[in-house]
């Protein structure tokens, strides 16, 4: 059954499909509405009814440089994983040996 996710952005109600699971898309829609709201707030000189695209542009600037920043995080924390891992390993290694000549 499809099932559709409802958000409402400078007056407007948008209704859109739910492509994943109905929880999570709303969970991100409100996320949006969310990141939307806190953007206007940052900006109390320039109203959104003079410019939502410009609103919705710095919004989609925000989460996208949050993304980056979250997989940037990632990688780093990744690679650190691995490494001590790798340190581990050898560690264990050596134990192995000293015990199982």
């Amino acid at each position: 059954m499809e099932q559709f996710v409802k958000i409402d952005i400078f007056g407007k109600q948008y209704t859109f499909k739910a492509e994943t699971e109905f929880s999570q898309a709303k969970e991100v829609a409100d996320y949006l509405v969310k990141e939307v709201r806190r953007v206007e707030l940052r900006q109390p000189d320039f109203p959104a009814s003079y410019n939502p695209l410009g609103i919705m542009i710095l919004t989609a600037l925000d989460i996208a440089n949050d993304n980056i920043e979250i997989k940037k995080n990632h990688s780093e924390f990744l690679s650190e994983l691995s490494g001590k891992s790798a340190k581990l390993l050898s560690k264990l290694d050596d134990c192995l040996m000293q015990v199982f000549p």
